[in-house]
């Protein structure tokens, strides 16, 4: 996408895909598209550093876990729901209690979750349509 953009001579001011502890492991946007987007100095939106809840799922990570990597990650902003006040307040707690992850925490957390990583199985939206709008609403393509 952003090569065929660059060929129209279109530049993206900021990209927002998924940015997580499992993505690491699977057809990973931040192995393949961080990097670039960081070299262009293209603003990055990390967003599902739980994978919808789904990767907790996987009882590898807590929710702190998650979105202290996330925040680790040379991104302008992690973005998260926060669908209740619990949920507000865990994520204010680990925005207090946030300090980037060393090169050896993330390789301890990144091998917790290897094996629950492999093919996707926790990143539905990468894997299935069960976050795809358009698969579900066909009447958006006229």
């Amino acid at each position: 996408m952003l090569e065929v953009a660059a060929g129209h001579r279109f530049r993206f001011d900021a990209v927002q895909m998924p940015l997580n502890a499992m993505d690491a492991h699977y057809d990973s946007f931040e192995r393949h598209v961080l990097p670039v987007l960081v070299r262009d100095g293209i603003g990055v939106l990390g967003m599902k550093p739980m994978g919808d809840h789904v990767i907790l799922e996987s009882k590898t990570v807590t929710p702190v876990e998650c979105l202290h990597y996330a925040m680790s990650l040379p991104t302008s902003v992690v973005i998260t729901g926060c669908d209740s006040m619990p949920i507000l307040e865990q994520a204010l707690g680990a925005a207090r209690s946030f300090r980037p992850m060393d090169s050896s925490e993330v390789d301890a957390l990144l091998a917790k979750t290897a094996e629950a990583a492999r093919r996707g199985r926790y990143e539905l939206y990468k894997t299935t349509h069960t976050f795809d709008g358009t698969v579900h609403n066909p009447q958006w393509l006229g």
